[in-house]
C-alpha cells in the first residue's frame, strides 16, 4: 500500500490529498529515509510524521484494506511518540498566550482619540 493512502486510512489526515502533500514537502520518513507518497508501505517498517508541529513516530503492525474507524486503528499502527512531544505542543499554546492575550491588538479609532484627548490634556501647562 501506499504510504500516503496508508496515513489516510489510519486517520492521520483527513484526506489523502494532504497526506501526500505532506509526503511531498517532506514530513514523512520511512525507516529514517524521507520519502515521495508512492511508496509501498510493509509492515515493521517505522515511519516518522511531523504534523502540527509534533514528531509522530508509528510502527506499521498491518497493512488495512481501506479506511478504518478510530477504533480499529490500533491494529494496524503502533504509536511510540515521546510524551514529550505532546507536551511541548502545550507549552507552545501556554507561551501563545502569555504574549498576547486573545481579542487584544491594535487599538481603536475609540481607543486612539481617549489616548490623543489623554495626551492633550497633559500637555497644558498648571499655573
Amino acid at each position: 500500500m501506499r504510504i500516503d493512502k496508508y496515513l489516510w486510512c489510519t486517520r492521520y489526515f483527513k484526506t489523502r490529498n494532504i497526506a501526500t502533500t505532506a509526503c511531498k514537502k517532506g514530513h514523512v520518513k520511512v525507516n529514517g529515509v524521507v520519502v515521495k507518497p508512492s511508496r509501498e508501505v510493509y509492515p515493521t517498517d517505522a515511519i516518522e510524521l511531523r504534523k502540527n508541529q509534533i514528531n509522530y513516530q508509528l510502527t506499521v503492525n498491518d497493512i488495512p484494506q481501506n479506511r478504518v474507524s478510530a477504533k480499529l486503528v490500533d491494529i494496524y499502527r503502533v504509536d511510540t511518540t515521546p510524551k514529550e512531544a505532546f507536551e511541548s505542543q502545550d507549552l507552545l499554546k501556554y507561551s501563545k498566550d502569555y504574549y498576547r492575550k486573545k481579542g487584544t491588538g491594535r487599538p481603536t479609532k475609540k481607543d486612539r482619540r481617549d489616548i490623543e484627548d489623554y495626551l492633550d490634556d497633559k500637555d497644558v501647562p498648571i499655573t
